[in-house]
């Protein structure tokens, strides 16, 4: 599935995409006369498990039979999958090999764990001021991890059944708060700062992640690009070490990382008109919009 959230009259609402457009699940529910319960917002059906997706599998499969008789909201409505995420989002620092050179840095012995507060998150096309708190406003393009199960001391060889989604972030940064403050939090957390979607692709639908490539351009410009193959901590085991001795919960978010090719790298940081986006093989692209 490639679930969305979507503004609409009565506020967010759990969306599917399907023909090129997104049904919400209530409307979906109502047209082929099935119970919705559970399928308003995204938490509800993390939380509820394979019931709750076998449910909202067996009204995507009866809405495409019916002939999509429901109302059809344009990508313009999407907010992110998980607009107000419950804790704060676990990143990665440092999880490519050439972003640590390009940082002066040895490739760490251990994941490099830090947060990013829910309020920075913000949706699709979003348009993300520059803080006047920077000068040196960066860019992150990077695959993102939905928790699907409550864990902890998570052996990396079951990490996958814990699993509920993908999805894309661009983990903006101020780096001059990142020195000033000598650490990760202040410069990762600004309003605006973690732009999301523009979906959440369910892990059955991307079993294999070896074969997906991140890619990141400026104003149309290649900034990054990589396998995410290339990851020197993959996904198993960041869940694994980052649950050892701490419970992971139902929507969850790990970033696992960006690639080489971010701004501060060549000093070229993002301007008022830039265009950022971000695109992850098998999910999508993510667009915000610098002003």
């Amino acid at each position: 599935m490639r679930l969305a959230t979507v503004r609409t009259a009565r506020g967010p609402q759990l969306a599917f995409e399907c023909e090129g457009g997104f049904y919400t699940f209530r409307d979906a529910a109502a047209a082929v006369r099935r119970d919705a319960r559970g399928l308003d917002e995204i938490h509800s059906l993390i939380e509820g498990g394979a019931p709750a997706l076998d449910r909202a599998r067996d009204i995507i499969s009866l809405f495409r039979a019916a002939g999509l008789p429901a109302e059809a909201y344009p990508e313009a409505a999407l907010l992110a999958p998980i607009p107000r995420p419950r804790k704060n989002i676990f990143c990665v620092g440092k999880n490519y090999a050439d972003h640590a050179a390009e940082r002066g840095s040895e490739p760490p012995r251990h994941p490099i764990f830090f947060t990013k507060v829910p309020t920075a998150v913000v949706g699709p096309g979003a348009r993300v001021p520059v803080p006047p708190q920077t000068t040196r406003f960066d860019y992150e393009g990077e695959l993102a991890v939905i928790i699907g199960r409550k864990g902890k001391d998570i052996p990396a060889s079951r990490a996958y059944e814990h699993v509920f989604g993908y999805t894309i972030v661009n983990d903006l940064t101020a780096r001059d708060l990142q020195e000033r403050h000598r650490q990760y939090f202040k410069g990762k957390s600004l309003d605006g700062s973690c732009p999301m979607g523009p979906v959440i692709v369910t892990a059955d639908e991307l079993a294999e992640l070896s074969s997906l490539e991140i890619e990141t351009r400026v104003n149309g410009e290649l900034r990054q690009s990589a396998a995410v193959s290339q990851m020197l901590f993959d996904v198993a085991t960041l869940i694994s070490v980052l649950s050892d001795g701490m419970t992971l919960e139902p929507g969850d978010i790990l970033a696992t990382g960006t690639p080489a090719g971010v701004g501060d790298a060549s000093g070229r940081y993002l301007q008022p008109g830039d265009v950022v986006e971000v695109r992850v093989s098998g999910i999508g692209s993510l667009a915000t919009y610098i002003v």
